[in-house]
């Protein structure tokens, strides 16, 4: 079963990700930047579902960009899920090397659509 990494601050984010993926896919959570590169580093996901906005040290755009210039991860595929809505927050998400971007609140279903795409 393909890797797949939802990281969001928000637990009831990573809930319901997880609910409607884990059929389908081993779903992994991270709480914030730190703890998704660990994460990321260790586990190579294939996907990468990113909130931009988490506590600490390290944002989502800091784990977009990790994941982008590590050649180990070039398959990595990453999705902003960002409460964050503007064309110039959209820009540069895709400037850094996003793959979709979400607007919240989401549809689950347009979600899972994108990850069965980026795998098959």
């Amino acid at each position: 079963m393909p890797k797949l990494l939802v990281v969001d601050d928000q637990s009831q984010i990573r809930r319901l990700l997880s609910l409607v993926l884990a059929k389908e896919f081993d779903v992994l959570e991270a709480e914030n930047g730190a703890s998704a590169l660990a994460t990321i580093y260790r586990e190579k996901p294939r996907v990468v579902l990113l909130d931009v906005m988490m506590p600490g040290a390290i944002d989502g755009l800091q784990v977009l960009d990790a994941i982008k210039m590590d050649d180990a991860l070039l398959d990595t595929r990453v999705a902003i899920i960002s409460a964050r809505g503007q064309v110039v927050d959209l820009e540069a998400a895709r400037r850094r090397g996003a793959d979709a971007y979400f607007v919240k609140p989401f549809s689950p279903a347009r979600v899972v659509e994108w990850v069965r795409e980026q795998l098959a």
